[in-house]
């Protein structure tokens, strides 16, 4: 007779298998004066260290791909953990039943280029079948006013739960005029989700003002954002 593995994890909200389960986000933290929506991963030296590299000058082309390329990783897999889950029995090769999760199906990722086409590495790594979409945002010459050039996404967005990739967000426009395409395309703005590696505190606000129910999770808020870091990432400096 099969005999039942118990997980190291107890699942929640609820006992029917099909329900849905947004994972509890232990690994980041709210921070004090930006609504609840705004959750950064919770620092340690690692991550220290790996901010640290990326904003120094005189960090090589080869390293700074390498470590920003770690520093992604972390921001996605927190990423992940904020979509739905449910509830599985799956057999094991020794016969024996286990009570895990699945990813519910329906997730897309949507990069806002350049800057954001680093991070699809990261969420192919992760989610090797997974459908990413793109938005190509450009400021107009004369009036600084963010227009947009391009954007593709599954036809089905409207039913989707959203990874918005953009690894730099100074003033939040690029963003806001992300979000406004995609809702223009039919996406439910509590379904978007935005992974960011730095971000300023006027960036935040902004976009927290203007979508107050899109979840905002990045690895540092300050003033000094490394603008720097597509140009590096692709080597067009």
């Amino acid at each position: 007779m099969a005999h039942e593995v118990q997980p190291d994890y107890k699942v929640m909200n609820g006992h029917d298998t099909s329900v849905k389960i947004s994972s509890v986000c232990r690994n980041c933290e709210t921070m004090t004066g930006f609504g609840p929506q705004l959750r950064r991963i919770k620092l340690n030296d690692q991550i220290r260290g790996l901010q640290t590299v990326l904003r120094d000058k005189t960090t090589s082309r080869s390293d700074f791909v390498f470590f920003a390329d770690r520093l992604i990783r972390l921001i996605v897999e927190e990423g992940l953990n904020q979509l739905p889950y449910k509830k599985c029995t799956i057999t094991t090769p020794t016969g024996a039943l286990y009570e895990g999760l699945r990813y519910e199906r329906g997730n897309c990722g949507v990069s806002i280029m350049r800057s954001g086409e680093s991070m699809e590495k990261g969420l192919r790594e992760c989610c090797r079948s997974i459908r990413i979409g793109k938005i190509l945002i450009q400021s107009d010459e004369d009036t600084h006013e963010a227009k947009v050039f391009y954007a593709k996404f599954p036809s089905d967005i409207k039913s989707r739960k959203i990874l918005l990739m953009y690894p730099i967000m100074s003033t939040g426009n690029t963003v806001i005029k992300a979000v406004n395409i995609l809702k223009e395309h039919g996406a439910l703005e509590e379904n978007i989700i935005m992974l960011n590696l730095f971000c300023t505190p006027i960036g935040v606000k902004s976009v927290t003002s203007a979508f107050p129910n899109v979840t905002i999770l990045t690895s540092e808020i300050h003033a000094d954002a490394p603008n720097h870091f597509g140009a590096k990432y692709f080597g067009t400096e």
